[in-house]
C-alpha cells in the first residue's frame, strides 16, 4: 500500500508539480530544482479555484488539489486575484530565463492553466491571461463548478460539478494533459452615454459589477475609446452576450441568490429555483405581462457589420424579447440557439456551422420561455437574425427607463436615460485566447475539416415567424419537449 502511494506521488512529481523556486522566489526553505530538460515535468499546472464556487465542493477541491501539487501552485481566487499571481509567477520565470535556467524555460513552453468556479470565474481569468499579454500564454482547462457551466460543457469537460476525491483529480490531471488546444474568439465590448449635466450617472452600479467585467471600467482621458462630452465604459466576453427577459430572469436568480447564499449550494436545486423564477418573472407568459415597449425592437435600433464591412442595419421581428449573441455553442446549461443551418440556409443566407475561432458572433432572437425550450428538441433552434463580425445596439430615447443584460452567464440592471438616444453598446471581435479541449468536444475550429458539422445539419429550418406549424404552438412548443426527471415540476408553482 505504501509502494502505491509512493509511486502515486512519484507519477504526479513528474507530470505536474512545478518547483517552489519557480512560484514563489521569497517562499522559505525554498529548494531549487537543479536538473536537466528531461527533468522537467510533463505537464505543469497553475490552478485557481474559486473556493465559493458549487456549495462546499470548492473548498475541497482547493484542499485536494493541495494535498496533490505544490500548495505553491493551487491559489484561492478568493485569497488572490489571477492577475497579481500571473504577474509575480511569470516576472520570476523571466528573471531566471535571463539568467541561463533552461529548467525555467521549459516550465513556461510547457505551462497549462486549470480554472474552477462558474463561467464568471473563468471569463475573470481568461480576461487577465489575455490582459497580461504573456509572451506565451498558457492554454486555459475549466473545470465546471458553476449553474450554467457553458464554458466547460462546449470544451468537453462536462456541466455537473466534478468529484472532489483523490481519484477524481487526479483522473481530470490525466486529461488535462491529454488534451488539444484550441483557439476561442474574445470579444470587446463598448458602452457609451452622453454625460449628465450634473451629478454623475454610473450605468453600472458598482456593488452589482459582474466578475466577467472585470475590465468593464470607465476609460481614462487618454484612453483612444474616449469622447468628449460621454461615459465610456469597455470591457469583453468569451461566451455570450444577452439582452431582455432572458436576462431579467438571470438577475432575479442572483438577486436571490446573493440573499439567500444558503439556499444555493447544490447544483439542482440551483436549475431548479432558475426555473421557478423563469415563471415568477412572467418568462413562460411574456405577451401577457412584458411590455412590448421592452422587446428589442422597440427599445434599440441593432446594426451589424459583416467581417470588415459597412455597417446594416438588421431587422428584429417586433414580438423578439430577448437577444443572444454567441461565440460558443453552449448557451444556459448547454443548450446550442444557432444549431447547424440546413445547405438552404447557408447557400441562400450566407449562414454557417456555429465556429469558435472564426472571428463572427451568432444572433438569434428568442419570444418567450416556450420559444426557448424548442432548443429541447432534436435540431431545434432560436430565430437565427444574422452572424456578424461587430454588433452595434442604438438604444431609442425614452423607450424604458432600464432594461438588463449578461455576459457570461452573470447579469445586471442597465438603466437608461430617458431624456435622450445617446446609449450606445457596441460588441467587436478582439483576439483569441487558447483553450484545453477533450477530443470529442462540441466547439469546432473553422481551421479543421472534420469539424464541418454537414451530418448534424438541421432537416427542417424555420425562422420565419410565420412559417411556425401547429405543433409548435401547442403547449410545451415541441413534441418532444421534456422536462429533466430530476425537476419536481410540481415544486415550481
Amino acid at each position: 500500500m505504501a509502494n502505491s502511494e509512493s509511486e502515486l506521488n512519484d507519477n504526479i512529481h513528474r507530470d505536474f508539480y512545478i518547483p517552489t523556486y519557480i512560484l514563489a522566489p521569497d517562499a522559505p526553505n525554498k529548494s531549487r530544482h537543479i536538473g536537466l530538460p528531461d527533468n522537467v515535468p510533463t505537464c505543469p499546472v497553475l490552478v485557481f479555484i474559486n473556493s465559493k464556487s458549487g456549495g462546499q465542493l470548492g473548498g475541497e477541491l482547493l484542499r485536494t488539489f493541495r494535498h496533490l501539487l505544490n500548495k505553491y501552485q493551487v491559489f484561492d481566487l478568493g485569497e488572490e486575484a489571477p492577475d497579481s499571481v500571473l504577474r509575480r509567477v511569470y516576472l520570476n520565470i523571466e528573471k531566471l530565463k535571463s539568467g541561463g535556467d533552461q529548467f525555467a524555460a521549459k516550465t513556461e513552453e510547457r505551462m497549462r492553466i486549470i480554472v474552477a468556479g462558474g463561467d464568471g470565474t473563468a471569463g475573470w481569468l481568461l480576461g487577465v491571461v489575455s490582459d497580461l499579454k504573456l509572451s506565451q500564454p498558457p492554454p486555459i482547462a475549466t473545470v465546471p463548478l458553476g449553474t450554467g457551466n457553458n464554458l466547460p460543457f462546449a470544451f468537453g469537460w462536462g456541466k455537473k460539478n466534478p468529484g472532489t476525491d483523490l481519484n477524481s483529480v487526479i483522473s481530470f490531471l490525466k486529461q488535462v494533459m491529454n488534451a488539444k488546444e484550441m483557439k476561442m474568439d474574445s470579444w470587446h465590448i463598448l458602452m457609451r452615454m452622453r454625460a449628465p449635466k450634473g451629478g454623475s450617472c454610473d450605468p453600472i452600479a458598482p456593488l452589482e459589477l459582474p466578475h466577467s467585467l472585470h475590465a468593464f471600467h470607465r476609460v481614462s482621458p487618454s484612453d483612444e475609446l474616449n469622447v468628449e462630452g460621454f461615459h465610456t465604459f469597455r470591457g469583453g466576453f468569451w461566451n455570450y452576450f444577452s439582452m431582455g427577459m432572458d436576462a431579467q430572469v438571470s438577475y432575479a436568480f442572483h438577486s436571490e441568490r446573493k440573499m439567500n447564499p444558503e439556499k444555493f449550494k447544490n447544483q439542482l436545486v440551483n436549475q431548479s429555483a432558475y426555473l421557478k423564477l423563469g415563471c415568477t418573472q412572467g418568462w413562460f407568459f411574456a405577451p401577457l405581462v412584458h411590455p412590448s415597449s421592452r422587446n428589442i425592437a422597440q427599445l434599440t435600433k441593432v446594426k451589424i457589420m459583416k467581417k470588415q464591412g459597412e455597417w446594416q442595419d438588421l431587422q428584429i421581428p417586433h414580438s423578439v424579447r430577448s437577444i443572444v449573441c454567441l461565440n460558443l455553442p453552449s448557451f444556459s446549461g448547454g443548450l446550442n440557439p444557432w444549431g447547424t443551418p440546413n445547405n438552404n440556409k447557408r447557400r441562400y443566407r450566407d449562414l454557417t456551422p456555429p465556429f469558435v475561432d472564426d472571428g463572427l458572433l451568432e444572433v438569434v432572437g428568442f419570444r418567450d420561455a416556450w420559444h426557448g425550450l424548442v432548443l429541447l428538441a432534436p435540431k431545434g433552434h432560436g430565430t437565427r437574425l444574422a452572424q456578424a463580425h461587430r454588433i452595434r445596439f442604438e438604444f431609442h430615447k425614452g423607450a424604458a427607463d432600464h432594461t438588463f443584460m449578461r455576459i457570461d452567464g452573470e447579469p445586471w440592471k442597465q438603466p437608461l436615460p430617458e431624456d435622450d438616444d445617446t446609449v450606445v453598446v457596441e460588441i467587436s471581435h478582439l483576439g483569441q485566447v487558447k483553450m484545453l479541449a477533450t477530443h470529442d468536444c462540441r466547439a469546432k475550429s473553422i481551421h479543421n475539416p472534420s469539424s464541418h458539422f454537414n451530418h448534424e445539419a438541421d432537416d427542417v429550418d424555420s425562422d420565419d415567424e410565420n412559417s411556425v406549424d401547429e405543433g409548435r404552438r401547442k403547449f410545451g412548443a415541441a413534441d418532444t419537449f421534456k422536462i429533466p426527471d430530476e425537476v419536481d415540476v410540481s415544486r415550481l408553482s
